[in-house]
């Protein structure tokens, strides 16, 4: 029985990587997948999935507009849809995807953040923690300390940043996985070298 996966984690904690991993576990059985992501995120090109280790490839790229019932009630049969940056759906959309699991029998599996950078939640994010059968959590360690890090903390020009839009799309120029601890307290001088070490200064 189809299902419908929720996995969330900070910046940096291998979404992007996992989801390529995942797609290719199902191709080289054979099946097909529809691999999508948000036309939002432009960091390397509009509909790639990038991971920051050098892997990437092309998926089609979803606006909030957009049906994904429709668009996979109309294209060729997959066995899963795979969806980046899933903290951007609309509630509308993550509605779709539960018809996806529940009228055609299609597992989606969906990856992205939980809450923003002043700790809201995404409308995407809070859609999925509700809908979702199953949800989990993708680790990494604090920039600063070896504690799990369940925050990003925003920075521009060495500096943190408590406020602002909830959209703002960047890598690791503009975002530091950190703790609850280090979200409240970061280290200024090691926020200054992790700027500098992004310009490769």
């Amino acid at each position: 029985m189809a299902q419908l996966f929720f996995r969330y984690g900070a910046m940096a904690s291998g979404k992007s990587i996992e989801i390529l991993k995942v797609a290719h576990n199902y191709e080289s059985q054979g099946r097909k997948v529809l691999l999508l992501t948000n036309a939002l995120d432009d960091r390397t090109e509009i509909g790639s999935i990038a991971s920051r280790i050098g892997l990437q490839r092309e998926a089609r790229a979803i606006q909030a507009e957009d049906d994904i019932f429709a668009i996979l009630e109309s294209t060729e049969e997959f066995s899963a849809v795979l969806i980046d940056e899933a903290q951007f759906l609309t509630r509308e959309q993550v509605l779709q995807l539960t018809r996806i699991v529940d009228e055609l029998d299609v597992p989606v599996l969906t990856f992205g953040l939980k809450q923003d950078a002043f700790n809201q939640l995404f409308p995407g994010s809070e859609a999925l923690l509700i809908y979702a059968d199953k949800i989990e959590e993708m680790k990494t360690l604090c920039s600063f300390c070896t504690r799990k890090a369940i925050m990003n903390l925003r920075i521009a020009n060495g500096h943190p940043v408590y406020s602002g839009a909830q959209i703002q799309i960047g890598g690791d120029e503009a975002y530091m996985p950190v703790c609850r601890r280090h979200y409240q307290n970061p280290d200024l001088a090691m926020i200054k070298k992790h700027t500098n070490a992004v310009k490769g200064e």
